[in-house]
């Protein structure tokens, strides 16, 4: 969950009708921990196979991260293909483009009939430095059935060295879709799952009997089994909107760590980027990077919002979904979508109402849970356990209630982060973003 310090674009113009929380125990056939966009698309999804789930939220439908996504729906997630057939082989990597592909269609078709501002756009991942890095995964997309072009030339005020484009993706109002596809869900706000035992789900509000689960809370909250807090870690990145912006015909990425993201919105230019690992100490004011950016190549624009958001990142930049764990048949997972959480998320509705009406999805075999790529995941493995193992010994006056890792001073959004697994907190100690179920003053 995550609470709005400064809220997007999304949270100011949209306001979704408000849930009750939930009064007492109850049972059900499916519960969906998590009222954001996967978990809404979920029990969408299964609404469609005919079962009624029962979906909870510890704060509001789609308040968390959902709210801070600059909503591209797109197949093209960074330079992953090339990766992806050097990893895990062609067909592997065919099922993680189809399946995405298949995403956009998805959402295309449910909102023909939705006020959401979705727009076909052309995308595109571009570079100022490594052409080879481009044209390498212009022929893997190629190859892998879906047609991208190399180009020189793009609608942004800078020289490029190169960028893929692949036509006919997409972006949207993502809480307009979200408000019209909840009307008819079951959902209890302000419930937060605090535990899991035989079946049986403890929230703050009562408890929860169901015959299958699904977590979609963005990261898991419970640790074992599942072990996911080893398989995974989170990073903060930086968003403002400007008025008076050109168009700019396209959604646009740069394939660097440090580079800048791009799209419209209405008469809204969004510039985002300022990535860094959730919890890493910086040394700059990530907003400030942003503006930089647009005194240096929009001058004559005015800032109208500025907000951040969350991403779990998984070792081998393939999301995590299916069951949650071989001895947990009945618990499914969403999470560890690498900062493309709207095609993820129809892919989670997609895998995961399958399992649990039977049908074994052809795409579990990309993205299962249980899988371990050692070639794709050592860099990041190593990289993490090294920041882990060193964020747990370090000295410290505050630690992270979840595993009691050492907490960091956010100085651009004044909270206590988490370097270790992504908790979040105010000032004052109170929760915003998970893993931790507590804030930094709370009783167990």
């Amino acid at each position: 969950m995550e609470k709005n310090i400064n809220k997007s674009v999304w949270s100011n113009e949209v306001t979704i009708e408000r849930r009750e929380n939930l009064q007492n125990n109850i049972e059900c056939e499916v519960l969906i921990i998590g009222a954001g966009m996967a978990g809404i698309l979920i029990g969408h999804k299964l609404k469609e196979k005919g079962i009624n789930p029962i979906i909870i939220e510890a704060n509001i439908i789609g308040g968390g991260i959902t709210a801070n996504t600059t909503a591209k729906i797109s197949l093209h997630h960074n330079l992953i293909y090339d990766k992806l057939i050097k990893n895990f082989g062609e067909e592997k990597a065919k099922l993680y483009l189809d399946a995405n592909n298949e995403a956009l269609k998805e959402y295309e078709n449910l909102c023909k009939n939705i006020e959401c501002n979705f727009e076909k756009k052309d995308s595109y991942i571009y570079t100022l430095q490594d052409r080879e890095k481009i044209l390498r995964e212009v022929n893997a997309i190629n190859n892998l059935g879906i047609n991208a072009q190399f180009v020189e030339d793009i609608d942004l005020p800078f020289s490029i060295k190169g960028a893929v484009k692949v036509s006919d993706q997409a972006q949207f109002n993502p809480l307009s879709f979200l408000k019209h596809i909840s009307k008819d869900l079951r959902i209890f706000e302000h419930t937060m799952a605090k535990s899991i035992n035989n079946m049986i789900v403890q929230t703050n509000n009562g408890k929860i009997k169901a015959h299958n689960i699904v977590i979609a809370t963005h990261y898991p909250f419970i640790n074992t089994p599942g072990y996911y807090f080893l398989r995974m870690y989170q990073e903060r990145s930086y968003v403002i909107a400007v008025e008076n912006g050109p168009n700019i015909n396209g959604i646009y990425i740069d394939e660097a760590q440090d580079g800048y993201s791009f799209r419209n919105y209405n008469n809204l230019l969004f510039i985002g980027g300022s990535n860094h690992r959730t919890g890493k100490k910086t040394q700059y004011n990530d907003y400030g990077i942003l503006r930089n950016c647009k005194d240096r190549y929009f001058p004559e624009t005015t800032e109208k919002y500025h907000w951040a958001t969350q991403d779990c990142m998984s070792l081998d930049n393939i999301p995590y979904i299916g069951r949650f764990s071989t001895k947990l048949p009945n618990i499914y997972v969403a999470t560890g979508f690498n900062k493309w959480g709207m095609t993820s998320s129809m892919v989670s509705a997609m895998i995961i109402s399958d399992l649990i009406t039977g049908k074994n999805s052809k795409y579990l075999k990309v993205f299962t849970p249980d899988r371990f790529n050692l070639k794709a995941s050592t860099v990041k493995l190593a990289t993490n356990t090294f920041s882990t193992v060193s964020n747990f010994i370090r000295p410290t006056t505050k630690r992270c209630p979840h595993l009691g890792c050492a907490l960091n001073w956010n100085a651009t959004e004044q909270t206590w982060d988490c370097p270790c697994h992504g908790s979040r907190f105010t000032h004052d100690g109170d929760l915003i973003n998970n893993p931790a179920k507590k804030g930094l003053n709370d009783e167990e």
